[in-house]
Parts: structure tokens; sequence; C-alpha cells
């Protein structure tokens, strides 16, 4: 382990990059889901859920590699394996659901606000617990992002 000196004990930190880590499994299991039902859905509105999808995925691309390199910035490796990813994360795979668009929205809209509940635990618990107040803000903007992603699939499903 590296030599880090940031004003947060190194068990603080591990905790936090173990919270972050798991954060990153459910930011892949969604990202995967998400890319799925851009492959896979059909229907009326297949061409505006198609590259609705699509925006989605991108976004959540670029959390997850944001949170890799906030776990890296506090002096601990981001886990990176599929394998690691399924046993850290707390969201559930599905299949293509024979490209049902409105299980997928619902679907979708119900991961975002778990990862939204969870946040908001994390957050507090890395400001708190942890004395990691750049943590928590970052979690509260990751938070803000999926609030937003939720919205929108809210108003597919109207």
């Amino acid at each position: 382990m590296e030599k880090i000196d940031i004003g947060i004990h190194e068990g603080n930190r591990e905790s936090v990059a173990y919270s972050l880590n798991t954060l990153l499994a459910d930011e892949h299991v969604l990202y995967i889901k998400t890319r799925n039902y851009h492959w896979n859905v059909k229907g009326l509105y297949f061409r505006s859920l198609h590259s609705f999808f699509e925006e989605q995925y991108d976004e959540l691309e670029e959390i997850i590699d944001d949170l890799a390199e906030r776990i890296r910035t506090i002096g601990h490796f981001a886990v990176g394996s599929m394998k690691d990813y399924i046993q850290l994360a707390r969201l559930l795979e599905t299949n293509h659901l024979d490209g049902s668009a409105e299980t997928m929205l619902e679907n979708l809209l119900a991961d975002h606000e778990t990862i939204i509940r969870i946040a908001r635990k994390d957050l507090e618990e890395q400001a708190e617990k942890f004395k990691d107040a750049g943590t928590s803000d970052f979690v509260t903007a990751i938070m803000e992002k999926h609030e937003k992603m939720a919205w929108m699939l809210r108003s597919y499903l109207g």
C-alpha cells in the first residue's frame, strides 16, 4: 500500500475505498443492464429509447471512470473484474426481457433509485464517520446525476 498523508486515517480510507468499490460494482451492473436494453429494446418507441439508453450508459461510463479514479486518489485499488463486480454489487442483472420497453424502464428506474438511496447513506457516513468530506462531496455529485437520470426515466413512464 502506498504511503498517503492527506489527513484521513488509513482505516477510514480503507472503509471509504470499500464503499466506493461497492458503488463501482453497482454502477457496472447498471451500465451493462442499460447497454443490454439499448441493444434489445423494441416497440413503438424503439428509436427514442435506443438513443436515450445510449445517453444514459455514456453518463454511467463517466461515473464509473470517476469512481475508479477517486478510489485511486485515496490510495487504494479499484476493483476491475466481472467476478468482483458481481460479488460486490447490490443490483441484480437481467436479460433482454424480450425487448419489453416498459419493463426495461421500470427496472432502470428502480436501480437508479436504489443507487440514490445508497449514495445518500454513504455520503453521510463518509463525512461524519470517516472524516472524508471530499468523498462525501464526490458521492453527492454522483447521487445528483442519478437523480436526474431517474427523473428522465420516470418521464418516459408517465
